[in-house]
C-alpha cells in the first residue's frame, strides 16, 4: 500500500484471507520500515479527528473478586493464592475525589465479575459519582451482565462500557475460557450495550494462545461490524498461576502494528496504550501513541490494591502509571508534541444528550 487511504479502503473490504495475508507482511517480519509507514498513516488520521489530543481516564479497580475462572487470568476464582479484596461505596468516592482534584474528568471502574456489587450496590455508586462529579463520564469494566442490568446501570448514569470480546474464533475463545462462557454471549452483550446507548469498548489480547493471523482477521472484521467506540488491545502476558504460565515472553512489537492498523481501519476509535504494554516495553505506552493511540488510564486504585488486582504477572502500578504522577506525565506528553487533555474524552460523534434514556 503506497498511502494510509488506500490501505483503509482495504482492511473495510479484505475478507479473512486477504486480511491474514496482510497481517503477514506487516507482522512476519515487523521491519522498522514499515512500522515506520503505518505509524506515519494511522498518526494522519488520529491528527484528522483528534489532533494531538491524549486523553486521560482514572483507573478504579474495585475488586477482584471473579465468579469466572478464565484460564489466562490471575484472577480466575480458583487462583487460592490471589489475595482478594473489595472497595466500600466511600472508597470508591475517595479515589474519585482524589482523581477530579488531579483534573481527571472520566473515572473507569473495572472489576472482575463479582456478584456482591448487584445492580442496586453499583447503580447507587454509579449515581452517587455523577451527583458529585456532574461534569465527569463514568465508564463500566465489570463483564457480563443481563440486559436489564447494563440498562439499569445506563439509567443511572454510566456513560461508557469496556467489555472485551477477547477473540471472534469460537475454538480460539473456547481455547481461553471454560465452557460456561461463550463467545455468543460476550457478543450479545456487547450489542445490547450498544442498543441501550452506551459508548462501547471492545477488544482482544494480542499474541494470546493459540491466535494466528487468521483468527486475527476475524478479529478486525467482527471490529468493523460492530463499530465499537473504544478497542481495547495489549499483549498477552502470562500470569504464574494459570495454565499458560510458560506460555512465551511477551513484547510490544505486534501488539504496536496492530493499533496502527486497528487506527487506519478504524479512525475515529478512542484507542488506549495500555499498561500491559507499558507492562512489557519500558517505552510501550509512549510507543503505543506514536502508533496511533490517543487514551492512557492511570491508576487511582489505593496503593496497597493495586497489585492485587493481577491480571497478569509484573503488571505496572508505580511511576507514571500511578495517577499522582499525572502532572509529570502530562509535562512528558507535552514534550513529545502531545496535548494532554483533560475533558471527558468522547468518542467523536457520539452524542450524549440524545442517547441518554429517559
Amino acid at each position: 500500500m503506497k498511502d494510509g487511504k488506500g490501505l483503509s479502503e482495504y482492511l473495510n473490504t479484505a475478507g479473512k484471507k486477504e486480511l491474514a495475508d496482510l497481517f503477514r507482511y506487516y507482522c512476519e517480519p515487523a521491519t522498522a520500515e514499515k512500522r515506520a509507514a503505518l505509524s506515519l498513516w494511522a498518526n494522519e488520521l488520529r491528527e484528522k479527528y483528534y489532533g494531538s489530543k491524549v486523553f486521560f481516564r482514572g483507573l478504579i479497580e474495585f475488586s477482584n473478586y471473579c465468579q469466572n475462572n478464565c484460564f489466562y487470568c490471575g484472577l480466575q476464582r480458583s487462583n487460592s493464592k490471589a489475595k482478594r479484596y473489595r472497595l466500600t461505596q466511600e472508597e470508591i468516592m475517595e479515589c474519585c475525589r482524589k482523581g477530579y482534584k488531579l483534573g481527571f474528568r472520566t473515572f473507569v471502574l473495572q472489576s472482575g465479575e463479582d456478584a456482591y456489587f448487584s445492580d442496586t450496590l453499583l447503580c447507587k455508586i454509579v449515581s452517587q459519582i455523577k451527583e458529585l462529579f456532574a461534569d465527569c463520564a463514568v465508564t463500566l469494566a465489570c463483564g457480563e451482565r443481563s440486559y436489564n442490568s447494563y440498562k439499569s446501570l445506563f439509567k443511572a448514569g454510566a456513560d461508557r462500557y469496556l467489555l472485551r470480546h477477547e477473540t471472534a474464533n469460537e475454538k480460539h475463545y473456547a481455547l481461553l475460557h471454560p465452557s460456561e462462557l461463550s463467545l455468543s454471549n460476550r457478543k450479545k452483550c456487547l450489542y445490547n450495550l450498544k442498543e441501550i446507548g452506551y459508548q462501547v469498548g471492545a477488544g482482544f489480547m494480542v499474541n494470546s494462545p493459540g491466535q494466528s493471523l487468521e483468527t486475527l482477521a476475524e478479529d478486525f472484521i467482527f471490529l468493523k461490524e460492530f463499530k465499537p467506540h473504544m478497542i481495547g488491545v495489549g499483549p498477552f502476558i502470562p500470569h504464574k498461576d494459570t495454565v499458560f504460565a510458560d506460555y512465551y515472553k511477551p513484547n510490544s512489537s505486534r501488539t504496536l502494528t496492530v493499533l496502527s492498523l486497528l487506527r487506519i481501519m478504524l479512525p475515529k476509535t478512542l484507542l488506549p496504550a495500555t499498561t500491559a504494554l507499558g507492562t512489557v516495553d519500558e517505552k510501550g505506552r509512549e510507543k503505543g501513541l506514536l502508533a496511533g493511540a490517543n487514551v492512557l488510564m492511570p491508576n487511582l486504585t489505593p496503593a496497597k490494591h493495586r497489585v492485587d488486582y493481577s491480571l497478569y504477572d509484573q503488571k505496572l502500578c508505580t511511576g507514571w502509571e500511578a495517577a499522582e504522577h499525572l502532572p509529570d506525565l502530562a509535562r512528558y506528553l507535552e514534550s513529545l508534541g502531545f496535548t494532554p487533555d483533560f475533558s471527558r474524552g468522547d468518542y467523536i460523534d457520539f452524542q450524549t444528550s440524545t442517547q441518554r434514556l429517559t
